[in-house]
């Protein structure tokens, strides 16, 4: 499927990316009976391409296992959504990184499942094939690339009759990957890719992700 954009691996790309994320005015949202949630954009190379480092959730998890997701969880006491996202990048796929590899944040979204995730935006020169996943949360990594995230079939929008709103996924190889993932995937295409202010927040989850 052709692609909208695709960026090499590239110094001016790591620019673009970071002009185009501070440049966005990110919405944060106040919902005091969810919990919060950070979770990473982490820009990484594959071959010469710039790509996001995706994973696939370990199946022994109690929720959400099996499931594509990006490396991210819960905010600690004492920690702001930066601090949680570098956390867990470490926990999750063993990538200790330091605050100097944060472009920018995304726009929140509320999960049906309880959840406010804030997203960070992070690059690194790492290849991700380097990377080894702690097998308690995360059974494999992979590289979602710029070329894919970019195809013209994505997003992929449907109606489903227990919701008012258009559930939200975006291609990846021959399956999909379903709001939250694929909405937070969808803003940082249009943002840090495209450089367009585009919302998120009025897309919907599948059933399957609302527990």
């Amino acid at each position: 499927m052709k692609a909208l954009n695709t960026l090499d691996f590239t110094t001016h790309t790591c620019d673009r990316i970071r002009t185009n994320v501070q440049r966005f005015q990110d919405k944060r949202q106040d919902v005091a009976d969810l919990r919060g949630a950070a979770v990473t954009l982490t820009i990484c190379k594959h071959e010469n391409e710039a790509a996001i480092i995706l994973t696939r959730r370990s199946g022994n998890l109690r929720g959400h296992r099996g499931q594509w997701a990006l490396p991210g969880g819960r905010i600690d006491d004492g920690e702001n959504a930066v601090q949680a996202a570098l956390r867990e990048l470490h926990e999750e796929i063993n990538l200790p990184l330091d605050e100097s590899h944060v472009v920018g944040i995304l726009d929140d979204y509320l999960t049906r499942s309880g959840y406010l995730i804030t997203p960070v935006v992070i690059w690194t020169d790492v290849d991700y094939r380097t990377l080894q996943p702690n097998p308690d949360e995360v059974d494999s990594i992979h590289a979602f690339t710029f070329s894919e995230l970019s195809r013209v079939d994505s997003p992929y929008l449907e109606s489903i009759p227990q919701s008012d709103r258009p559930v939200l996924s975006m291609h990846y190889g021959d399956d999909r990957i379903f709001a939250p993932t694929g909405a937070l995937l969808y803003q940082f295409r249009e943002v840090a890719i495209c450089g367009r202010a585009t919302r998120v927040l009025h897309y919907d989850q599948p059933m399957f992700a609302w527990k």
